[in-house]
């Protein structure tokens, strides 16, 4: 198996968050260690939001730290579904669809998410396995 990384692990580290950046690093350590870590576009454009230079992001992110991997189809239309389903049900627009994205990859490829927001995730992905602060301390 494999992990998609939540942008917000990748930015704590970045941007040396005070209060995440120990849990994030020591958290991507341990499951590079055991298994690939996956970034996809959307992540990626998440993450390259604060920066200027793509060849300042492509260092933070190297590929040989992070497997770069395409959206799949069927993960595209399973993020359409699940955003429908989330706003007939009356979630705000605070939610947003790339969350929705990165948590259909994960369910479509059989993916864990290493993430320290795990809320929308367990919600709308049940199925999709969780690193997250509550999960691994």
């Amino acid at each position: 198996m494999s992990t998609l990384v939540d942008t917000d692990v990748l930015v704590d580290v970045a941007v040396r968050d005070p209060v995440w950046m120990q849990w994030s690093r020591k958290a991507l350590i341990r499951r590079a260690a055991a298994e690939p870590l996956v970034i996809n576009p959307v992540i990626y454009a998440e993450f390259s939001v604060r920066y200027d230079d793509i060849d300042l992001v492509d260092t933070l992110l190297p590929q040989d730290a992070f497997l770069r991997e395409g959206l799949p189809w069927a993960a595209a239309f399973a993020a359409g579904v699940a955003f429908r389903r989330y706003r007939q049900n009356g979630g705000s627009r605070e939610r947003v669809l790339p969350d929705f994205l990165i948590g259909a990859h994960a369910a479509i490829r059989g993916y864990s998410i290493l993430t320290r927001d795990p809320k929308g995730y367990r919600a709308y992905f049940p199925t999709v396995p969780l690193v997250s602060p509550e999960t691994h301390p």
